[in-house]
């Protein structure tokens, strides 16, 4: 079983884009959509819902007024202000303000506040044209997007293993933060999809460094590459002075986006150049794999 993981470093490079066509190229695979905190991967592939989890990622204090006393320690201590106090009400804690620290349950000298499991989002497995997805949705304001990336990998590989899949395909989040690192751990092949615009090239640099303090094996792919050719030297020039394989440069047309209100990938529909090169850069990205 291979596992590669598509990644851009910063959002709207068009790097799901690129991961529905491989979706719709590929054999034999299971799709992931990391991307958790903003998912859309299920907007090209139009899934159908098998199965709906809760994904319980931290805990919260929840206060039992039975046993409160109403001190207003609590309210004290906190250096969040998420705790309101009145003496007619005792302590209010305001959940969107709140640390979830416990500080507050362990200084109850009543034992009034105690840290209970949270859910903090949802995860999906879908059926889609394309193969199984396992994708996920975090809730609004909630923490913890690496650990739902990580039980999103988790459950794909279970999925991958029962079927005798060949393939796990990653739709990575942007950045390099807790969720990329999530995303890439481990993985037998990154691709980076980047723009021939200063911030693209910036980030770029910045997620291959991460792969490579994790020695995971990077390809680049240029989308929009005729947006800006200057920049777009620049990043060929990155790629040899770093031993980098370029797998494909992406042009600019329209067309893409007819396919995206179409919801359907740029391999099944017809965007002209566009999908020939999508198409010869999966051809190099299996050679990698396999």
């Amino acid at each position: 079983m291979k596992e590669l993981t598509i990644i851009s470093g910063k959002g709207g490079t068009g790097k799901t884009t690129v991961t529905a066509a491989f979706a719709t190229l590929a054999e034999n695979k299971v799709l992931a959509d990391c991307d958790v905190d903003a998912a859309d991967l299920h907007l090209i592939l139009t899934p159908k819902e098998l199965a709906r989890n809760d994904f319980i990622g931290g805990r919260a204090p929840r206060i039992n007024y039975d046993k409160c006393s109403k001190c207003g320690e609590c309210f004290r201590l906190c250096r969040y202000d998420a705790i309101s106090f009145s003496e007619e009400t005792g302590p209010e804690i305001n959940e969107f303000a709140c640390d979830c620290c416990a500080l507050c349950a362990w200084a109850c000298p009543e034992k009034a506040i105690s840290m209970l499991d949270t859910v903090n989002g949802r995860w999906f497995i879908s059926a889609t044209r394309a193969g199984k997805m396992v994708h996920a949705r975090l809730g609004i304001g909630e923490d913890n997007s690496g650990k739902l990336v990580a039980l999103v990998r988790r459950q794909s590989k279970q999925i991958a293993e029962t079927d005798k899949l060949d393939l796990i395909i990653n739709d990575g989040p942007p950045g390099i933060g807790c969720p990329v690192t999530a995303a890439i751990t481990g993985v037998d092949l990154v691709l980076i999809v980047t723009e021939p615009t200063l911030s693209g090239i910036h980030d770029m640099e910045r997620v291959h460094g991460l792969c490579r303090h994790f020695d995971i094996p990077a390809l680049i792919c240029i989308n929009r590459y005729d947006l800006n050719l200057i920049n777009t030297r620049k990043i060929r020039n990155y790629c040899r002075e770093n031993n980098l394989e370029l797998v494909g440069e992406i042009p600019l047309d329209p067309v893409v986006n007819k396919a995206q209100v179409a919801r359907q990938s740029v391999a099944e529909y017809d965007c002209g150049l566009v999908s020939q090169v999508v198409r010869e850069m999966w051809k190099k990205i299996k050679r990698e794999l396999f």
